[in-house]
């Protein structure tokens, strides 16, 4: 598998308050999903926000497809192949599943590869297919979160950055949106999950990086992370600053 999306000894904050990553390194493989976990401060959500653009690190490198991309905007990163899926819902909820959808594809000019792509990810995610007409506001938090997905994909990225997927969701429902992402995982898009469920991601992860302080502390195969006890310490442990956003 080659290396997608590198970040390389990140160095970030926010304002000129103390930086909230300081020297955090990680790779993510095509096909591969890795996981951050951690305390609440550790750092998780702004390695996403500077791997997509929307925070520019202080030093340190981005690299994606081997390719140094530090500091561009989110909509070059798109372009490049880079999607990021916010922490929450982030549907548009007054308009359609279909409409919704469609967006993620608006700079695509060829309606053949629209209709494509649209039909893919249909295939993917069932209940775009079944819910197209439907208003997505009308929809359960699970169901919005796979047209979010499906909206992201219609780029055919080549890594996709998924903040907190199972936020507010219940057990059953959380089970559905991780199926999903290892279904984006068997089609080679690579994935970069931060994620507080921290059993249930690393169950269903290649790779685990337990993130505190902003450094990687530990990082290995996933199902190892789970059995070392090392793992409880550092993400039950206290002491650190809430990190912004």
């Amino acid at each position: 598998m080659s290396d997608v999306l590198v970040l390389r000894d990140l160095v970030a904050g926010y304002g000129r308050a103390d930086p909230v990553l300081r020297g955090l390194s990680v790779t993510v493989r095509a096909g591969q999903v890795v996981c951050l976990v951690g305390p609440n401060g550790a750092g998780k959500s702004t390695v996403l926000k500077v791997a997509s653009g929307l925070l520019a690190p202080r030093s340190g490198e981005v690299l994606l497809e081997g390719a140094e991309v530090t500091g561009l905007p989110p909509q070059a990163l798109l372009a490049r192949g880079l999607a990021h899926v916010l922490q929450g819902h982030s549907v548009f909820r007054e308009m359609t599943v279909a409409e919704n959808v469609r967006l993620g594809g608006y700079t695509l000019r060829d309606q053949a590869v629209v209709r494509e792509r649209i039909a893919r990810v249909k295939e993917l995610f069932p209940v775009v297919a079944e819910r197209w007409a439907t208003i997505a506001g009308l929809l359960s938090g699970g169901q919005q979160k796979q047209v979010e997905f499906a909206r992201a994909l219609m780029l055919q990225p080549k890594v996709i950055l998924l903040d907190e997927p199972s936020m507010g969701l219940d057990p059953r429902t959380t089970t559905t949106v991780f199926e999903q992402i290892d279904l984006m995982r068997r089609t080679g898009v690579a994935v970069l999950l931060v994620e507080q469920n921290a059993r249930r991601a690393l169950e269903m992860a290649d790779l685990g990086c337990v993130l505190d302080l902003g450094r990687v502390h530990i990082s290995g195969p996933a199902g190892e992370l789970l059995a070392d006890p090392r793992l409880g310490r550092l993400y039950l442990g206290g002491g650190v600053a809430s990190e912004p956003g």
